[in-house]
């Protein structure tokens, strides 16, 4: 009987060695561990890249910054590269999360990454040491054509009771509350708190109104006519009109958050010279291309750019809308971990009433 199980575990053993071998064989130069937002990637790229490279890709998503930011904290599992905004790379500088990068390695992020998103990028990271931007974009109003029969200027129409149950806000707590802050006539970055009040109390009298608190179903909504205004990214409302042309986005008057996602490395990443490897890639033309046709998302990469085809994409005015023609556009900065605490505590007492 024993050998019997001897002859076994060798052959087990030797099946496992060849099993490891053969993946050691599928990637001869590592992985590359990616978290990014969902639906924010051409799968494809990724493909291309492991074929390129050797360096096969464990991806995963989240939703929100909030929800990135504690796994990331908790290092339960090790990422080498993420895609946070703006204000979340700041909070990830300030609490020493993230590391600087060597731009010796990613000649086409110096390349082909205009030099005007590098110079918006230091309101949250000064000297460029720590973030490539990947996309960029604007917080407005899609609506319905069909369904809304008022002019769309100002934030205060999500207000009107006229469109009760047919209006979408962002279950996120920065921009839920930017939506009330600009309404309100206060600062997109506010940590005063008797102004960030005055905004809960109108999101809670708006609450009423309110079809649903949504994310990236807001698209969808929309898309089917299950909705007449929502709040959402100038990239999925370049998307909902190829699909719905009953749909028109705009920047109200008031002002907004203009923003840009970034490619970063946390600290003590088990793969950083890949995760560089990873990073230059995306910021080749082509593949920045292949991204923003995807995706739809404004892409700060120039060589990109300089590839659409399409006449009205390129001179889109929602995929690159001329920033001069807007006021109020505002970046939204890291509070600190107070204000962080009152707007988490303000959000959910919106959601709680």
């Amino acid at each position: 009987m024993k050998k019997y199980i001897a002859v076994f575990l060798c052959g087990a053993l030797l099946a496992a060695f060849l099993a490891g071998c053969g993946s050691q064989n599928d990637t001869p130069n590592g992985e590359v561990y990616v978290f990014n937002w969902g639906e924010y990637i051409d799968k494809e790229t990724l493909d291309l890249f492991e074929k390129e490279t050797g360096i096969k890709v464990i991806y995963d998503e989240f939703e929100t910054n909030e929800e990135m930011y504690p796994k990331v904290q908790a290092g339960a599992v090790q990422f080498d590269v993420i895609c946070p905004s703006d204000y979340m790379i700041q909070k990830m500088v300030d609490n020493d999360m993230l590391e600087e990068l060597d731009w010796d390695n990613m000649p086409n992020a110096k390349a082909n990454i205009g030099q005007s998103y590098y110079e918006q990028s230091r309101a949250f990271d000064p000297e460029n040491k720590y973030s490539v931007p990947y996309c960029w974009g604007t917080v407005g109003i899609l609506y319905n054509k069909t369904m809304v029969d008022d002019p769309v200027t100002s934030w205060s129409i999500l207000w009107d009771e006229k469109y009760a149950d047919n209006i979408l806000m962002q279950s996120s707590v920065r921009d839920l509350f930017m939506v009330s802050l600009k309404l309100n006539g206060f600062s997109a970055n506010s940590t005063d708190e008797a102004q960030l009040q005055i905004a809960k109390q109108s999101l809670i009298d708006q609450k009423p109104l309110v079809q649903a608190y949504v994310i990236d179903q807001v698209r969808d909504k929309m898309i089917g006519g299950e909705a007449a205004l929502g709040v959402i990214y100038s990239g999925e409302a370049i998307y909902t009109q190829r699909e719905n042309p009953d749909l028109e986005y705009v920047i109200p008057e008031e002002g907004s958050n203009i923003w840009i996602d970034s490619w970063v490395i946390p600290k003590n990443a088990p793969n950083k010279e890949n995760a560089e490897k990873f990073i230059d890639f995306m910021c080749r033309g082509d593949i920045a291309l292949m991204n923003f046709e995807y995706i739809t998302y404004s892409t700060p990469n120039t060589a990109a750019q300089a590839l659409i085809e399409d006449d009205d994409i390129r001179n889109s005015r929602i995929a690159f809308p001329d920033l001069n023609e807007y006021s109020g556009l505002e970046t939204f900065s890291y509070l600190g971990e107070d204000a962080d605490e009152l707007y988490n505590r303000l959000y959910k007492e919106i959601m709680g009433e």
